[in-house]
């Protein structure tokens, strides 16, 4: 098993569901974050003001998947969320030892 942790656009969110959701994986978990890469932030202008945004707002999705099914959800999120600009995000796998369905005590790939 693997968990898949994407950092994306905000913006990008509902487009990025609604492509996983037509593949197949409608699962996931989705948390409101902010922060910066390399980028350290970005500029924006309101009415003739220009300011600085050090932790521009992101969203991070969580889905945990079976091996098998990973680059496919990967290809899925990317195509999904690319603009081609800075700030698009980035996708990080992650093997996961366990997982525990809480109603049923059920373990491993069958809990996923």
């Amino acid at each position: 098993m693997k968990k898949i942790e994407a950092i994306i656009r905000i913006e990008k969110f509902d487009d990025v569901k609604e492509a996983l959701r037509e593949a197949g994986y409608p699962g996931m978990t989705r948390t409101p974050v902010s922060g910066h890469g390399k980028q350290k932030g970005l500029r924006q202008q309101f009415r003739g003001t220009t300011f600085e945004v050090e932790f521009p707002a992101k969203m991070k999705l969580e889905i945990v998947t079976h091996d098998k099914d990973v680059k496919k959800i990967v290809d899925v999120i990317i195509g999904s969320a690319r603009t081609g600009e800075v700030g698009d995000g980035k996708i990080f796998i992650y093997a996961v030892e366990n997982a525990i369905k809480v109603r049923t005590g059920e373990e491993g790939d069958g809990a996923i």
